[in-house]
């Protein structure tokens, strides 16, 4: 069994997983969906620093990762936050995941640079934009009629 072949579609799946539960983390704290900010319950309000900026990081990059659109900076800046928060937020509790806290910040900041470095994936909108833009036909040669060439 040829196994490298199933890595573009492997990726692809992986990077969708992680994308929908960081929307769905998103939504959570934006909108109150799903029962809330696991903190409070509710949605965050607005504008409030982290917070709710991080909550709108994590809906708008991690819809970006999901659909494959604009996949590597989006899974790079979500990358970038997740490392944020597991340093300033979990981190100064104590030094290991397992006993800070920081766990699905560590998991997700890692998922994420993962698929910043190896892209989308074969299944994604990044990919079918790119074999768009190769495929464009080449433009037509005008032909030269026999009785304006100089001999």
């Amino acid at each position: 069994m040829n196994v490298s072949r199933l890595g573009g579609p492997t990726l692809s799946l992986f990077r969708t997983v992680v994308g929908l539960l960081f929307t769905l983390h998103g939504l959570t704290s934006v909108f109150g969906l799903f029962g809330g900010n696991p903190m409070t319950g509710t949605a965050i309000p607005p504008g409030a620093w982290p917070g709710w900026w991080a909550a709108l990081i994590q809906l708008i990059c991690g819809a970006l990762v999901l659909a494959g659109l604009f996949t590597r900076p989006a899974a790079l800046l979500a990358s970038g936050s997740m490392a944020y928060a597991y340093f300033v937020v979990h981190q100064p509790d104590d030094l290991l995941p397992l006993h800070n806290g920081g766990e699905l910040s560590a998991l997700f900041c890692w998922s994420f640079l993962l698929v910043a470095a190896l892209g989308p994936g074969s299944w994604a909108l990044d990919t079918l934009l790119a074999r768009r833009r190769d495929v464009r036909p080449a433009p037509a040669v005008p032909a030269t009629e026999p009785s304006s060439m100089v001999i």
